[in-house]
């Protein structure tokens, strides 16, 4: 079981900012900014690259759902960043798919 799916399943504590039937999301410990939210699809999934052809529903819910949640956090207006990592190079940590919700201050480019 993945930290995430602990998460999802309450066993380790978050602070919680959305949930619905199939995505949850929650403050990064470690925020790279200062508002950095992680969303979580229910169902797991390691990584954008294991996604499969069914999974084009969920995947557009968590896109729909992060601007959503940025305007939520009020982060619309100035502009926020959705990062996904895949693998070790790209920064993956976790191995359950997720989009970090990155805002509150100036993004740089290229990122690194």
């Amino acid at each position: 079981m993945t930290l995430f799916e602990k998460i999802i399943a309450r066993e380790i504590p978050a602070d919680i900012v959305f949930e619905d039937d199939k995505c949850l999301a929650f403050r990064d410990i470690n925020p790279q900014a200062p508002v950095h939210v992680l969303l979580v699809p229910k169902r797991a999934i390691p990584r954008l690259g294991a996604a499969r052809s069914g999974d084009e529903g969920l995947l557009g819910h968590l896109l729909v759902k992060a601007a959503q949640l940025a305007q939520m956090l009020n982060l619309s207006d100035g502009g926020f960043r959705i990062v996904i990592n895949h693998g070790a190079d790209g920064g993956e940590t976790v191995p359950h798919l997720h989009l970090h919700i990155l805002g509150g201050r100036p993004m740089e480019w290229p990122p690194g």
